[in-house]
């Protein structure tokens, strides 16, 4: 995490009006540093800033019709460094879409409802707990 022990996330999604609501609900709720883009390549173009966590939206394509889709960018993503956690947000409710994205290595995957925000905070706490608890366990395999 960052040095003021704020969790650095990126919020990546191309409806504005759902970009700002879900910033505003992070930014009210918790202690994050926030980052909101609306598209993929926006989002990697900024990976060097290290987030913590990418909540990623799967279609972007509202803003521009040629933009990488949120499959595509999360490919990106993990190319540029496979640990960061990428949760997938979707309207689509369909279990092959949320299959595909855990092929893809995201991390989680969320349909946008009214429980998205409680869902995607849970998430985070544990992505951000396991990687803690894999960090300490790889210093002491270190120094064994």
């Amino acid at each position: 995490m960052n040095p003021e022990n704020k969790i650095k996330l990126f919020l990546v999604d191309d409806d504005a009006v759902f970009l700002k609501s879900l910033a505003i609900e992070f930014l009210n709720h918790s202690d994050f540093d926030i980052e909101t883009f609306p598209t993929g390549e926006r989002c990697i173009e900024n990976l060097a800033k290290n987030p913590d966590v990418i909540i990623l939206d799967y279609h972007l394509d509202g803003i521009e019709k040629n933009a990488m889709n949120g499959m595509q960018t999360l490919d990106k993503i993990k190319a540029f460094n496979p640990d960061i956690p990428v949760i997938i947000l979707s309207s689509q409710d369909k279990i092959e879409v949320a299959i595909n994205c855990m092929h893809h290595k995201a991390s989680d995957y969320v349909v946008k409802s009214e429980t998205a925000f409680t869902r995607l905070k849970q998430i985070i706490t544990t992505v951000l707990n396991y990687k803690k608890i894999e960090k300490q366990l790889n210093w002491y395999m270190d120094r064994m």
